[in-house]
């Protein structure tokens, strides 16, 4: 393992921290919003995370208090309500979400929106125009761009009526076996807050990812079963202009933490909720991303997909939880998440495959609170067990939940490790101490706060380089200023049993 400290940028960051802020024109928040706050979830604090940069066009910004004031008066309003689509044709508003990319392929990709008009929409990419099925307005669209090459630059453009609406750019994914780099982004924790952070977003979108997962805790935050407000959660997402300019150019692939779900520390169907409460939000969760589609009939959210030489597997490790049965095997995933994800990975032909998990894979923070250690240590020890009795190689472990940026080793009495990187900044949200006490297995750790007393914000960064000779993958963490404070080069045979 080739370890790059870059500790020279922590020591001198009262100084290069100013002169980076200079160069990259960083942008002050005008309010900002505590974690707290966020999850009290008011319209007083929804508003100043609104304009917390300065906030949207003025005609988005009306729209959004209309729908969410909709949103607000019964548990049972949807995007579809007539009164925000009346709204939306007020404010001249003719996408209440979108373009948002997901599922990206060597030969396409698929572009969410939200329309909120029933005027004629078409998609048009490299000279072509793709006519997109009719909706009810406020039914959200996934359309499926096929036919391209792989591993090429494309435009793209959303027309309405003739008129250009929306318009973005991606790169299509490598074929399997071929040979370069390939790039993930990676975090969790907005909170809502981070939402709406051009800083983060224009240095994601400046490093050029081909695609970037988001592990949790990310546009909902706290509102239990109530979800029309997770729909207007989602619709404040929407009308962020950082966010639309970072899904629009970077396919995003996504899976729920705590908030997202019911609320702090939640999991399973909680006491007071029912299996039909889980449900509802499991199908709000499905109709505002565009992750892979996957088996109708399957509980939970998890999904995997192939990038290149990656094999991207994110877990559902809140919704198929069984309360119940805390502390016994099959508690945390469920049989049939468990079962899958054991056949995904001895499936898997992708060189490397990365497993996302929404609270930590290792012990060392906060004791194992609400995470694989205090809820499944057999399943995940059979997991552990099943990658080194049959030598699947190249997995690498992130999560989130736990706020600050932190990398791990996991000591297997093999002698093998596996390598767990859980950057959970993206909302500058703090929480337990970066470093844990007496732990020769941490790589790095940082908490919630710069030395300068302000919010760190940070996203975690794969870049896996496939060659005949040497393949490997490069670890780092990217401040939201363009810093690399930490950067770990793995090689594969480093990472196989």
């Amino acid at each position: 393992m080739k370890l790059k400290r870059r500790l020279f940028l922590i020591a001198l960051g009262t100084v290069l921290t100013p002169i980076r802020k200079i160069f990259a024109k960083a942008i002050e928040p005008t309010f900002r919003v505590t974690l707290p706050e966020a999850h009290k979830g008011t319209l007083e604090i929804d508003t100043r995370l609104l304009d917390s940069y300065g906030g949207p066009e003025r005609n988005l910004r009306q729209f959004y208090f209309d729908a969410r004031r909709n949103f607000a008066s019964s548990r049972n309003v949807h995007f579809t309500d007539a009164s925000i689509i009346e709204s939306a044709k007020d404010n001249e508003v003719l996408l209440m979400g979108g373009p948002m990319l997901g599922d990206l392929r060597a030969d396409g990709v698929t572009v969410w929106m939200r329309p909120a008009t029933d005027a004629v929409l078409s998609i048009t990419v490299a000279g072509e125009s793709h006519p997109v099925e009719s909706r009810r307005p406020g039914e959200a669209v996934r359309f499926r761009i096929d036919g391209l090459l792989p591993n090429t630059d494309y435009t793209y453009s959303v027309e309405a009526s003739g008129h250009t609406i929306a318009t973005g750019q991606f790169t299509s994914a490598p074929l399997d076996d071929a040979r370069g780099s390939f790039r993930l982004a990676f975090g969790s924790c907005f909170h809502k807050i981070g939402v709406h952070n051009p800083n983060l977003f224009r240095e994601i979108i400046r490093r050029q990812p081909d695609a970037m997962l988001l592990l949790g805790d990310l546009a909902v935050d706290d509102r239990n079963d109530n979800v029309a407000m997770h729909r207007a959660d989602y619709q404040l997402r929407d009308v962020s202009k950082p966010w639309r300019e970072l899904v629009s150019q970077v396919p995003v692939y996504t899976t729920w933490d705590d908030h997202d779900y019911f609320d702090n520390d939640l999991s399973g169907i909680p006491r007071k909720f029912t299996a039909q409460d889980r449900d509802h939000l499991r199908q709000a969760w499905r109709e505002n991303w565009s992750n892979p589609p996957a088996d109708p009939q399957r509980e939970g959210i998890y999904f995997n997909t192939r990038l290149g030489p990656v094999e991207v597997i994110m877990l559902d490790t809140r919704s198929c939880r069984d309360n119940s049965q805390r502390g016994r095997q099959g508690s945390y995933l469920g049989q049939a998440q468990m079962d899958w994800l054991k056949d995904t990975l001895q499936k898997s032909t992708a060189k490397f495959k990365v497993i996302s998990s929404g609270t930590m894979w290792s012990d060392y923070v906060s004791n194992a609170k609400d995470s694989w250690g205090s809820w499944d240590t057999e399943a995940r020890e059979e997991i552990f067990q099943l990658i080194e009795r049959e030598k699947i190689g190249g997995v690498l472990l992130v999560s989130g939940d736990r706020h600050g940026a932190r990398g791990f080793r996991i000591p297997r009495p093999s002698g093998f490790q596996f390598y767990e990187f859980e950057p959970a900044t993206l909302g500058g949200a703090s929480g337990p101490k970066g470093l844990v006490k007496n732990c020769p297995d941490q790589l790095f750790g940082y908490g919630g706060i710069d030395n300068e007393g302000n919010p760190f914000v940070a996203f975690g960064e794969f870049t896996f380089a496939v060659s005949d000779d040497d393949t490997s993958v490069t670890f780092r963490l990217i401040t939201q200023l363009g810093d690399i404070v930490e950067e770990i080069e793995l090689t594969l045979a480093e990472l196989t049993p």
